[in-house]
């Protein structure tokens, strides 16, 4: 992976640190500053979609909630359609999920049962890598769907956490470096 380092001062200057939140000791990635920038909003989501546009990606799937905001944006920007890969319990029709841990508890993510073909090329995107647990469960919810994960795309990686190593060989790509 290589990045634009010029690219990810620009987008790191619209993010904001909030400490003890949802609960103490754990550090929020408030992104809210740079989607509101249309200018670092798009730049970080030609980034994202340029790192994939040769992969002919048929669909992006973007992670509850901020991964939906940018999922959607890159799915747009890629000429591609979108999935919702959601927290338990908020989609209407037949479901499968996953259960995995995160930082600071557990949770499950869910995707329609029928939300992609078999070996759809997928795209997955969110907003922030941190120890890996959430974007792992995804890429196993859309494996076990029958899609071919292309790789994954996320604003923001926390380094010290170690996602990385959560997601395996899966290539992906993270715009700023923390």
């Amino acid at each position: 992976m290589v990045r634009d380092e010029q690219l990810a001062e620009r987008l790191r200057s619209h993010i904001r640190d909030v400490p003890d939140f949802p609960q103490p000791g754990v550090v929020f990635r408030d992104i809210t500053a740079l989607l509101a920038d249309a200018t670092a909003f798009g730049e970080a989501v030609a980034a994202m979609a340029g790192s994939f546009r040769d992969d002919a990606v048929s669909a992006v799937a973007g992670i509850e909630s901020r991964g939906f905001i940018l999922g959607g944006a890159v799915a747009h920007a890629l000429g591609a359609g979108f999935i919702a890969v959601r927290k338990q319990g908020r989609l209407p029709r037949s479901t499968i999920s996953e259960a995995y841990r995160l930082e600071y508890g557990e949770a499950v993510l869910e995707a329609h049962a029928d939300a992609v073909g078999e070996g759809e090329r997928v795209l997955i995107v969110d907003d922030l890598l941190a120890t890996g647990g959430t974007a792992a469960a995804a890429a196993s919810l859309l494996d076990r769907l029958g899609a071919r994960v292309v790789g994954l795309a996320f604003l923001v990686e926390l380094a010290g956490l170690g996602g990385a190593a959560a997601l395996g060989s899966r290539r992906h790509t993270s715009l700023v470096v923390l």
